[in-house]
């Protein structure tokens, strides 16, 4: 049988990490769940310790601070397949990803290398994001589509599963993009590695409370990052 884990970065999201974890486990109850907390001031990890302590579907790292969401989710894969987990999710921690498509996930995974939850494969499926938000992540989805040729519409999108057997291809050491970028630099070295790719539909809903992180920093970041991708695809083997 297949094990499958979800990796959750999360830093000050006491609010949520509770009833997510209940919500994912009252729609797939043979499943893990990965929370990587970056130093939470707000007590995160403690809620999950004590959950942890109940529970051994319930995993927990806790960095020494905050180190961003490309190598949270980083150190969560390196943990997912030392346990020899078969599907390994990403997903946010404030329900802007619904539990209840994970399924849908698990019934894509076993003809694919990666399945991605698309805010964009069938028009746009996005609640709560004043225009400018949608403006600018609907370009650079597309601006990304024409720079690398990836045949993906959601590159940004963090609502994702991986096959073990296709993450293990790429050198997790060398991802040092966050945000946005390490979206699509993941999803970028996974096709160019051969990966089998799939976007299914989702409907994103912004986050139900805490505060966003997204800023200008990881916008600019992943601008300038398809370029590099592309670049060092053209002229690198090893890239």
């Amino acid at each position: 049988m297949n094990k499958s884990i979800i990796v959750i970065p999360t830093y000050n999201e006491i609010e949520n990490i509770s009833k997510l974890i209940d919500t994912i486990f009252n729609i797939k109850s043979d499943i893990d769940i990965l929370i990587v907390d970056d130093n939470s001031p707000d007590g995160t990890a403690e809620v999950v310790s004590k959950i942890m302590n109940k529970d051994s579907r319930i995993h927990l790292i806790k960095r020494p601070g905050k180190m961003g969401l490309g190598t949270a989710y980083c150190d969560g894969f390196k943990y997912a397949l030392e346990k020899g987990f078969d599907y390994i999710f990403e997903m946010d921690a404030d329900f802007s990803h619904n539990p209840e498509d994970i399924p849908r996930f698990l019934e894509e995974i076993h003809n694919y290398d990666l399945v991605i939850g698309s805010r964009y494969v069938s028009g746009v499926n996005v609640v709560n994001w004043p225009l400018k938000r949608l403006i600018l992540s609907y370009g650079a989805n597309l601006y990304t589509r024409i720079i690398t040729g990836m045949p993906v519409h959601d590159a940004t999108g963090g609502f994702k599963c991986f096959r073990a057997e296709a993450l293990k291809k790429i050198d997790l050491n060398k991802i040092k993009s966050n945000g946005y970028g390490f979206q699509i630099e993941m999803n970028f070295r996974l096709w160019k590695s051969g990966a089998r790719l799939k976007e299914i539909p989702i409907i994103f809903i912004d986050r139900r409370s805490g505060v966003s992180k997204m800023n200008k920093k990881i916008i600019y970041e992943a601008i300038f990052l398809v370029w590099k991708l592309k670049i060092l695809s053209i002229f690198s083997k090893n890239f």
